[in-house]
């Protein structure tokens, strides 16, 4: 048997020659068809390497015939001659292998492709091609690891068909798989974020955290199928790394301290710090590194970002060098914003469920803030008349004023606990005031959308806030709040309807060492001079509050005076 390829060689009409050219034959084991009948007679009862046509030019060259077999036999594409049955007359190497077959010449176009099915819609090309006259691809799927793209033309004599097909197949097994796992993170970042509004409202901070990690972590085993994860969150105050999940991470990794920074903190640090992805393909060759599992031998890290600031880092790692490509740094950055979007989502929808339950919250406490007053001011009042008479009735006067105020201490409890700290949306921001914490203030005045006011603008910072409408009321709360339950801030109009500005700090002198006092005035109208004359009594010089006063202003006086007296009680 010869070792030589055997080609099959046709003639053209115009030739006289009855042989194939010289160059050729002594390359291969030719074989001549007169035409095309003929040709095709042959391939059905021959098998052939490579079939060539005569021209009515010059003879080929010999590197010609050479160069042009060895590209088609070793193309990574399939490519083969069909008959009008669809049999396969000529095909290239790349298709026996793929059939698994010495030759497939002789067999039906599809045997080798048996069980698969065709994707998006279409069928088979073949028949299309061959009624409509012209070029059609389509995608087989073997299986879910093989995809092919078969295109097939109908093969024309000039000006007419000869009832043949080129069919070239495509192996885009790869193109699909990508195509399919970016489908598969774009509806997993759908579904983190499928958490609605009234399901947030009946979850606790704590379970929807738990919610989200678990989800995370199933689709980043189930699609990106990585199995070492930890992601970590960047604690916008303090610039630490805090753990969110790990799995597959040892724990005193989980746990290590960790910071924002380009230097000793690793991987995770530097993406942390500048939000550029990390991939390691050796990490005995990477200096930053650092272990989370004995026998990592790679490891991918991206940023974690939220409209441009990096909230915190998504790591995976594995026991096998060079476990990840740049398709993988593509596919965990899609899937990292995916992350980041969840928790910006889960994170307003917190904050609309704390926005609502505050809301709710205040307006409970709007409505009863001043009845407790009311029951404050008549408890004090009773007691300055009748206290002596009685001493039952001074005690239970006195539970009055502890119950009335305990009423107030639970709502405002209640509404810590329903509003917690971890319901802000990423990025916000709140103003603390520590030093109003706990602050016991005494709001004066006949105005009842001040006392109002008061409540609602201090009690936000911590204050526990009381009013009265009257001088006379003030003296009698201020002389019925001692030891802890004493007044550190009393802010009073200028105008009462019983004493001035002045008038009270003289009385509340009588009753207190140190008198915290703050008057407000009316856009500065102050025609007795009471400010003036209680400046010279020991009113402090800042303490002065124009109406209608603002916020930052209202803070202000009150700290000034917290600070102030707490100075003069260490003195």
């Amino acid at each position: 048997m010869s070792d030589q390829a055997k080609i099959l060689f046709v003639k053209s009409a115009s030739s006289e020659q009855m042989s194939a050219p010289e160059e050729l034959c002594s390359l291969f084991d030719v074989e001549v068809a007169a035409d095309w009948s003929e040709a095709r007679r042959l391939m059905k009862q021959q098998c052939f390497d490579g079939v060539f046509s005569d021209t009515d030019n010059e003879a080929p060259k010999k590197q010609f015939f050479t160069d042009s077999f060895w590209v088609i036999q070793k193309l990574h594409q399939g490519v083969a001659i069909l008959d009008q049955d669809k049999k396969i007359l000529w095909a290239n190497e790349q298709v026996n292998e793929w059939a698994d077959c010495e030759s497939v010449i002789g067999l039906p176009f599809y045997s080798w492709l048996d069980g698969g099915q065709w994707e998006d819609g279409y069928g088979c090309p073949c028949e299309t091609s061959v009624a409509q006259k012209r070029r059609v691809s389509a995608l087989y799927k073997v299986s879910s690891e093989v995809y092919f793209r078969i295109e097939a033309k109908p093969v024309r004599r000039g000006d007419e068909e000869s009832g043949e097909l080129l069919v070239i197949i495509h192996d885009v097994t790869e193109e699909q798989i990508y195509r399919q796992k970016l489908d598969a993170i774009h509806e997993a970042g759908v579904e983190l974020s499928n958490l609605s509004p009234e399901e947030v409202f009946h979850m606790e901070v704590k379970d929807r955290i738990e919610l989200l990690k678990s989800n995370i972590l199933h689709y980043t085993q189930e699609i990106l199928s990585y199995e070492k994860v930890e992601i970590r969150l960047v604690n916008q105050r303090t610039g630490k790394l805090e753990p969110l999940l790990s799995a597959g991470i040892d724990k005193e990794a989980a746990e290590r301290s960790l910071e924002v920074g380009r230097e000793s903190n690793g991987i995770t640090g530097f993406v942390a710090a500048t939000g550029e992805s990390y991939l390691v393909e050796d990490v005995t060759a990477d200096e930053l590194f650092i272990e989370s599992f004995t026998g990592a031998k790679s490891s991918l890290t991206v940023a974690l970002k939220w409209q441009e600031q990096v909230i915190g880092t998504f790591n995976v790692e594995s026991p096998e060098e060079q476990a990840f490509s740049e398709n993988d740094t593509h596919f965990l950055e899609l899937f990292a914003r995916n992350i980041a979007f969840a928790l910006n989502t889960l994170d307003l929808l917190a904050a609309e469920k704390s926005s609502a339950t505050q809301k709710s919250i205040e307006a409970i406490h709007r409505e009863v803030a001043l009845p407790i007053d009311k029951i404050l001011n008549d408890a004090v009042n009773v007691m300055e008349r009748y206290i002596g008479h009685d001493p039952e009735v001074a005690d239970r006067l006195k539970r009055i004023l502890r119950n009335a105020r305990d009423i107030r201490q639970v709502i405002h409890k209640i509404g810590q606990d329903m509003v917690p700290g971890e319901a802000m949306p990423a990025g916000a921001t709140v103003d603390h005031h520590p030093k109003l914490a706990g602050q016991r203030v005494l709001v004066v005045d006949a105005n009842e959308g001040v006392r109002n006011d008061a409540h609602a603008l201090l009690e936000r910072y911590g204050c526990i806030v009381e009013t009265a409408e009257s001088g006379g009321e003030a003296v009698y709360m201020v002389r019925s709040s001692v030891g802890s339950e004493s007044y550190n801030v009393i802010i009073s109009d200028i105008h009462l309807p019983d004493f001035s500005g002045h008038q009270l700090m003289l009385r509340l002198q009588e009753i207190m060492e140190q008198v915290p006092l703050a008057l407000m005035t009316g856009f500065g109208y102050d025609p007795g001079h009471s400010i003036v004359k209680a400046r010279q009594a020991g009113l402090h010089p800042n303490a002065i509050l124009y109406k209608p006063f603002r916020l930052d202003q209202l803070i202000d006086v009150c700290e000034t005076l917290v600070d102030f007296h707490r100075g003069v009680a260490r003195t």
